[in-house]
């Protein structure tokens, strides 16, 4: 009976070290009959997660575990036996990443001394020298019976003697030797690649590499019996590695994630606080009453919420929301958020529920029983406010973000192995001009052919066959753009945190689909540049026009404004401001909110790919009639003319016309919500296409179904996050319809976004009657302001930021010292506002002196006779202009 447990493995989610998933290591585990392995990669663990799910997909055992490599230039295996020792751990690594900064893990024995509770620890020297002898004192001391020092053959002459002293050396010390097989990756076919990773590592060739590569090769995971007989003279080294994962009964399954407790109301729990927030909100909304419907929908939704006791997470986004209101930071809820009535009373989404017929199950469901995910828009300006209220108010070891997995893409893959194998630079440049920027899928072999290459080159070969197997392997860890973890504990007794390259931000190791598997909950505080110049233009309403209101208070049923929708008349608004939207405005012709929606979502890469757009324009136009084989799928996609446009519809079409269960459909949401990473639908097909025709649906029916779905997986969009895109749409073109000169100045004063260019949105706002004033020295403020015109509409005059390449900072100085007293003269300015000519010379070539009678050329002479420098003080002359032009 073998005994054997390799203790060893390294994924590749040791940076450009191991070549392997843990999902193939564990396969392959399972597979040579492994019934536990161990997953150590270096400074991390990152990889754990997927290691669980491999050890779920296989029944191989995950021994949790990381290898540290300390700054003395000793390595450590690191397993914790319980629960409390993984804290030790995380909060071990934790402590190096802190110190070492992103992507490094600096850490000293006093600090692993420190942590040894709980832990095993496995020395792995290379030579039986003196040093070994101390290191192993030293981890004899502080880690007791858990002190063991690990075997691994090196294949070089003399290893067997190597490993005997070593053995000898463990014995004298009182501690056991381990056998290991240092693992990189699962196959034997792998190792060109581990070479590549190890050549993009060092910045090097696979040519130059020399020393700097894995000085043995036979790194893959071989089987039990074939380590007992490689080992076969050091028996006990083979039983202790099963002592170890006998000892080592820590499963990641065992953490247990706890969403801070939210104390909102003295007296009251979370849910108590919650319901009081919600009717407090629907009193506000509905004053004479709340209509039966949302009623039902209030009482419902917290009935589910409080069995899943999600309050404290409705309670956290009801307070960011809530502090970013406090700082008049315009903020608006979208995707899933747009389907609670909860949300929408809170005052977190705009969207009503009840309105435009959305389903809370699609955001909260009680059979899934999965985490909710709020996503919130700010103002992309002001976000960082937000972020950093979060940390100080949860605290830095209770609050980060979580990572995104950088993985390589067919490009990135192709670039960096034709770097490592030595082509030349204009030969990867050719080939990595054949594919477009998120492929996954390699180089096909008839692009080949179109570069007249020779396709059967061994290295151009090597190249290609060495780029697919890297593709979908890590780069390194960088950060989500706002996915807020927060824990009621410490979040590092959960999962290590290190920080982010940008300041002041940090981030855990794991990504959005780790923290899914583990039924984290996280807030995701996001930017939106519309937001911002919605923001602004509320304010300018309401200052020159004394208009107050907000998103919530426009209605979305205003005849005007669909009818400059239909003339695709949107030049500057949010989402439907693209020239592929706006061939589409007129086609489409929206003439209320349901349109509006529709059109968000339509021009997409996901229907386009999956033929929607035109069934849904012929049947739109009446020239081709909408499909229902059965009444039970007229019910899902009529109003969407039998076309499913979003999500949630291919989940109904997946549950009443294939049989699919609700957990099932979600799998499906799942793949389709992949964006970037295509053909996660595909292997749904026999499913979906063989549940439709057993109950009696066409098969070619069922395909082009299949096939509509599966376009989702490029980009699909759930409805609710189109509506709440829609309603900030419609917003902007409310403000566009109804108050043009309003627009223009808060669209000028939000750039850079969008599609257009300032002379763009200046021409524009002129075609709609909107007087625009140039730059002035005497007139304008940093921002683009409003002025009493002589027309409809108020005139808009361009601020100091539309001057090229002039800096904030020159620009405030310049109104600051004006202040109520206008400047005079050229040499006014250099000498009140302490701004170096170059600054001076900007406005000038904007044109900004004619309210001084100088042209633009009279006023960049007087400029240029400015002396360098900054100047203060009395006058010290200025070159006058020239006496004539020349012409």
């Amino acid at each position: 009976m073998t005994t054997y447990v390799e203790l060893q493995a390294t994924s590749h989610f040791s940076f450009l070290r191991g070549a392997s998933s843990p999902e193939e290591l564990f396969a392959a585990a399972a597979h040579l009959g492994h019934s536990a392995l161990g997953l150590c990669d270096r400074g991390s663990v990152a990889g754990m997660v997927r290691g669980l799910s491999g050890q779920e997909a296989t029944g191989v055992r995950l021994i949790a575990g990381t290898r540290v490599d300390l700054r003395d230039g000793r390595s450590i295996l690191l397993y914790p036996t319980d629960r409390p020792a993984w804290s030790r751990l995380t909060r071990l690594l934790s402590l190096g990443k802190a110190r070492g900064g992103k992507g490094q893990c600096w850490l000293d024995w006093p600090d692993i001394a420190a942590s040894s509770q709980g832990l095993v620890a496995i020395l792995v020297p290379d030579a039986p020298d003196e040093r070994a002898r101390l290191d192993l004192a030293e981890l004899r001391e502080a880690f007791g019976s858990r002190a063991f020092l690990g075997l691994a053959l090196r294949r070089r002459p003399g290893d067997y003697a190597r490993l005997r002293a070593l053995d000898d050396l463990a014995q004298g010390a009182g501690v056991r030797a381990v056998a290991c097989g240092d693992i990189l990756y699962h196959a034997p076919e792998r190792r060109p690649l581990q070479d590549v990773l190890t050549a993009i590592r060092e910045k090097t060739t696979v040519d130059s590499l020399g020393f700097k590569r894995e000085r043995f090769m036979d790194r893959a995971l071989k089987s039990p019996a074939e380590m007992e007989r490689r080992f076969a003279l050091f028996p006990d080294a083979i039983a202790a590695t099963a002592d170890i994962a006998a000892l080592c009964r820590f499963d990641l399954a065992e953490i247990r994630y706890q969403y801070p407790y939210e104390q909102v109301m003295a007296g009251r729990t979370a849910q108590e606080a919650l319901a009081a927030l919600t009717e407090e909100g629907a009193a506000r909304m509905f004053p004479g009453g709340v209509p039966p419907a949302y009623r039902q929908q209030i009482d419902h939704e917290l009935r589910l919420i409080g069995e899943l006791d999600y309050a404290p997470y409705f309670l956290t986004v009801n307070s960011i929301v809530a502090e970013s209101r406090r700082r008049g930071i315009l903020c608006q809820g979208r995707g899933s958020a747009a389907n609670s009535c909860v949300c929408f009373l809170l005052g977190v989404t705009s969207i009503d529920p009840i309105k435009h017929e959305l389903l809370f199950e699609r955001f909260v469901s009680g059979e899934r029983k999965e985490p909710p995910d709020i996503d919130v828009d700010f103002e992309h300006e002001r976000r960082e406010e937000i972020i950093q209220w979060i940390y100080e108010t949860y605290g830095r070891h209770r609050s980060a973000l979580t990572a995104v997995v950088t993985r390589y893409r067919t490009r990135g893959a192709v670039a960096e192995v034709g770097k490592a194998l030595g082509l030349p630079r204009d030969l990867t440049k050719m080939l990595t001009g054949l594919v477009w920027g998120w492929s996954m899928d390699g180089i096909p072999e008839e692009r080949i052919a179109e570069l007249n290459l020779n396709a059967d080159d061994h290295r151009l070969r090597l190249c290609l066959d060495l780029a697919r197997q890297l593709i979908g392997t890590p780069r390194h860890l960088s950060q989500h753009p706002g996915g807020f973890v927060l824990t009621e504990e410490r979040l590092d007794d959960l999962v290590p945190i290190e920080p982010a390259r940008m300041e002041d931000r940090q981030i855990i190791e794991w990504d959005k689909d780790d923290i899914d598997v583990l039924k984290f909950m996280k807030v995701d505080v996001l930017g939106l540049g519309m937001l911002g110049c919605m923001n602004r233009a509320f304010n300018l309403l309401a200052e020159h026009k004394g208009i107050s209101v907000g998103m919530a208070d426009l209605q979305d049923d205003d005849p005007g404004v669909y009818g400059m929708i239909q003339k695709a008349d949107t030049l500057g608004v949010f989402q439907i401001e693209s020239r592929a939207q706006m061939s589409m405005l007129p086609r489409i012709k929206p003439k209320c909110f349901y349109d509006l929606v529709i059109e968000v979502a339509i021009v997409r890469p996901g229907p386009i790919q999956g033929d929607m757009v035109h069934p849904y324009l012929r049947r739109r136009e009446g020239r081709e009639k909408p499909e229902y084989p059965k009444p039970e799928l007229r019910a899902v996609l009529e109003k969407t003319l039998g076309v499913p446009l979003f999500q949630e519809q291919a989940m109904k079409v997946a549950i009443v016309g294939a049989g699919f269960t609700p957990a099932e459909a979600d799998q499906l949401r799942r793949a389709m919500a992949t964006f970037k990473l295509t053909g996660g639908v595909s292997h749904f097909y026999d499913k979906l296409v063989g549940g439709m025709v057993e109950r009696g649906y066409p098969k070619d029916f069922a395909e082009r179904t299949f096939k509509q779905i599966e376009g989702f997986g490029s980009y699909g969009f759930p409805e609710s996050h189109a509506a709440s895109f829609a309603k900030i749409a419609y917003a902007s073109c409310w403000m566009k319809h109804h108050h043009p000169d309003v627009f223009c100045a808060a669209l000028l004063n939000a750039q850079p976004m969008g599609f257009y260019a300032p002379a763009q949105i200046v021409r524009d706002a002129r075609n709609h009657g909107v007087e625009v004033r140039p730059v002035s020295i005497n007139d304008s403020h940093w921002d683009c302001t409003l002025e009493d015109g002589g027309g409809r509409y108020r005139a808009v005059r361009l601020g100091f930021r539309q001057v090229r390449s002039l800096a904030n900072v020159h620009g405030a100085a310049i109104v600051g010292a004006r202040g109520g007293v206008p400047y005079d003269c050229v040499e006014d300015v250099w000498r009140r506002a302490g701004v170096p000519r170059a600054a001076i010379e900007r406005i000038a070539e904007a044109d900004g002196f004619a309210c001084l009678a100088e042209d633009r050329r009279q006023g960049l002479w007087k400029v240029r006779g400015l002396s360098n420098g900054v100047q203060k003080g009395p006058p010290i002359g200025v070159e006058e202009g020239p006496p004539f032009r020349i012409i």
